[in-house]
């Protein structure tokens, strides 16, 4: 397999950056099979809860291993599987990460899970979410494990695990994807199973606003559809856009198959979490598009855990999005920020 990366300065990086989400989706994926929607209460996250935790526990253990002293700021720690009410998820936890690492035991799963705890920023850390898009996950559809390597406040190194995602949106999730980028050095697009070589993914080169293809989340109450329609409204898009759950958006967009993804802030409180975004926002910047708050400021990833100096999240094929940017304000979206 020819390997895009290989002689990179974050060689090592990317190389175990990509094995451990590959490992990771692959356990996800084992959990998301056991499903039967039909006998999930609406309240049930078990499934999502085990797969959360094994996917954590497995990169943790990756990075660990390969780079000990980086920190991680990662979703998940390991206190409620500790508990005794929790025994019955701690230990299928555990039966799904044996299934790669025979040698687990409960409490060194735990202490990888909890290698995922720091908050704080640092010079160099990564920041992980084992599952991104956990009502996906639990119908069945989209989902992904997101990694990134944060080097004086920028993404520099991605690996984005995409279980179900195929060669593209329509087609069968076949092997699933794996997207990888580093700075300065292209987006690749890997099957998540076997050793087919990677390709290169870049972004659409749509610059009329009509044929824009907006790619929002299934979940109303991860944006604001309203003001996301109020935007589409004013650029006169009548092209049909493209709904999928999870940093998958950021997939999708940055091999063409949707132009734009709005995170629009619902409220003037809450601040986007790093793992969100950080490796989807280096997937499409190295794919050639662009990636800011909806004021067209860069992320900072340098606050800890949270995008405190930043409201929402607009990601483009960078053709159209001053545009979009000049509509947010002309509309007033976000202005008592």
């Amino acid at each position: 397999m020819s390997d895009p990366h290989a002689s990179s300065p974050y060689a090592l990086d990317i190389a175990v950056a990509l094995a451990a989400v590959r490992e990771a989706g692959l356990l996800c994926r084992a959990v998301q099979a056991g499903i039967d929607p039909g006998e999930l209460s609406k309240d049930d996250r078990s499934p999502v809860t085990v797969a959360d935790f094994g996917s954590q526990a497995l990169v943790c253990r990756a990075l660990a291993e390969a780079l000990p002293d980086d920190p991680i700021i990662g979703e998940e720690d390991a206190d409620m599987l500790r508990q005794p009410a929790n025994s019955a998820a701690l230990s299928s936890v555990l039966d799904h990460v044996r299934a790669y690492r025979p040698e687990a035991e409960a409490e060194t799963v735990c202490a990888w899970i909890d290698r995922g705890g720091s908050r704080e920023s640092t010079p160099r850390f990564w920041t992980l979410d084992p599952i991104d898009g956990t009502k996906g996950f639990l119908r069945g559809e989209h989902y992904a494990v997101a990694l990134a390597l944060i080097v004086e406040g920028e993404p520099v190194v991605a690996a984005m695990a995409c279980p179900n995602l195929g060669p593209d949106l329509a087609s069968d999730r076949g092997a699933g994807t794996v997207f990888t980028a580093v700075r300065g050095e292209g987006t690749w697009a890997w099957p998540m199973i076997g050793s087919d070589d990677p390709r290169p993914v870049s972004v659409s080169d749509l610059d009329d606003p009509a044929g824009l293809r907006f790619c929002e989340s299934v979940e109303a109450a991860h944006s604001s559809h309203g003001d996301a329609a109020r935007i589409a409204d004013r650029l006169g898009v009548t092209a049909p856009g493209v709904r999928v759950d999870s940093q998958v958006k950021y997939g999708v967009t940055s091999r063409g198959e949707a132009d734009a993804y709005l995170r629009l802030p619902k409220n003037n409180v809450y601040r986007e979490k790093i793992w969100d975004h950080a490796a989807g926002a280096l997937v499409v910047t190295e794919a050639g598009g662009r990636v800011t708050d909806i004021h067209g400021r860069d992320l900072d990833f340098a606050k800890g855990s949270t995008l405190e100096n930043n409201r929402g999240v607009i990601v483009t094929n960078g053709r159209l999005h001053e545009r979009i940017i000049d509509v947010i304000r002309e509309l007033g979206i976000g202005s008592g920020d």
